[in-house]
């Protein structure tokens, strides 16, 4: 059995949702707390154990954990306290808001979690944390946090919805990504030589065959993204040089073209054989991308809206210093500090 991590990798979340406020002031700072977030306390204990299941994390990727004191520690560190505050933010946000979470619910994510990783064994479920240095009551707890981050997000962008000239102005800016050009088969050498260029042709103008253009691309061409293919590809209409382009599109199925010189980016010959009839243009219509743009704008505007939603309560959440850290704990950057050089370039 492969080793299970399917804890939320802790340094690693990207959480649905960001800091979310609360109002009133932060409570009196205790001897055990690192910061407090509102009326929450975050201790020195939930500190511990975050940087614990870092470590782990360290250990079991083979990387050896930042020594304190070392600028990367201090980076974890900043990315562990900012975790915890925005955890408790969420939590006090998604209380007033009415969103919760219940022990059904985690218990029904637990179960199924045991049964993809451990096809519902008990035993090496509980083999698989003692291995981690994890407890239960930890999974649940983390679990607790991925189920109200989601359950958050959507109570957020529920009511967003995408119309019909949402989706038909998406489609007429962006046609060009519906519309697909000509295109055709060739077989072409690419030579710098104009003398070896009509050797080239001449062969190939006795000997038509796939074996000789095989052999002939192999040994002369300087393209050798084709030399090996006996000079094949398939290009569409205005994708590569003029004068390569226009005489494909132009010459008949089959027929071997006296060489051609392009003086604009390869300052070569080309010998060139159309080796299929053009394919005509073709434009997926609306109705057939509909579904598609619509899937595509929804995602949009639930993001745009998560995210304002997420920014705005941050904002929020740091002013009338609802935010306090122990000496020492305040995270860098820290989001307030960000928050309020955001107002001030706004402003």
């Amino acid at each position: 059995m492969r080793n299970a991590r399917f804890l939320i990798p802790i340094l690693a979340v990207t959480a649905l949702l960001a800091a979310c406020g609360g109002g009133g002031s932060a409570a009196k700072l205790q001897p055990n707390d690192i910061a407090v977030v509102g009326s929450a306390h975050i201790t020195n204990a939930d500190f511990a154990e975050m940087i614990a299941q870092a470590k782990e994390n360290y250990k079991a990727s083979g990387q050896a954990f930042p020594k304190v004191g070392t600028t990367a520690y201090e980076s974890l560190k900043s990315q562990a306290i900012s975790l915890l505050v925005q955890t408790s933010e969420r939590e006090q946000k998604a209380k007033e808001m009415g969103v919760t979470i219940t022990d059904k619910q985690i218990d029904a994510k637990l179960k199924a979690l045991k049964q993809q990783y451990f096809k519902g064994n008990e035993k090496k479920y509980r083999a698989q944390l003692k291995k981690q240095h994890l407890t239960d009551a930890l999974v649940r707890k983390d679990i607790r946090s991925q189920l109200l981050a989601q359950a958050l997000y959507e109570a957020i962008t529920k009511n967003i919805t995408v119309s019909d000239s949402d989706i038909k102005n998406y489609y007429e800016t962006n046609l060009a990504s519906y519309s697909q050009p000509q295109s055709r088969g060739a077989q072409y050498i690419l030579i710098k030589s104009k003398a070896t260029a009509q050797s080239v042709y001449q062969q190939l103008k006795a000997d038509d065959t796939e074996k000789n253009w095989c052999a002939l691309a192999k040994k002369y061409s300087g393209d050798s993204s084709t030399k090996n293919s006996c000079g094949k590809s398939t290009f569409s209409k205005g994708q590569t040089v003029k004068v390569f382009d226009q005489t494909l599109f132009s010459a008949q199925t089959g027929v071997v073209q006296a060489p051609i010189y392009d003086s604009t980016n390869y300052k070569a010959y080309f010998v060139i054989r159309a080796t299929t009839a053009v394919k005509p243009a073709k434009t997926t219509p609306l109705k057939d991308a509909k579904a598609s743009i619509k899937s595509t704008l929804l995602n949009q505007k639930r993001t745009d809206a998560s995210n304002k939603w997420s920014s705005d309560l941050t904002k929020s959440f740091c002013s009338g210093s609802k935010i306090k850290y122990q000496i020492g704990y305040t995270p860098s950057p820290d989001p307030c500090t960000a928050t309020a050089s955001t107002n001030a370039t706004t402003t």
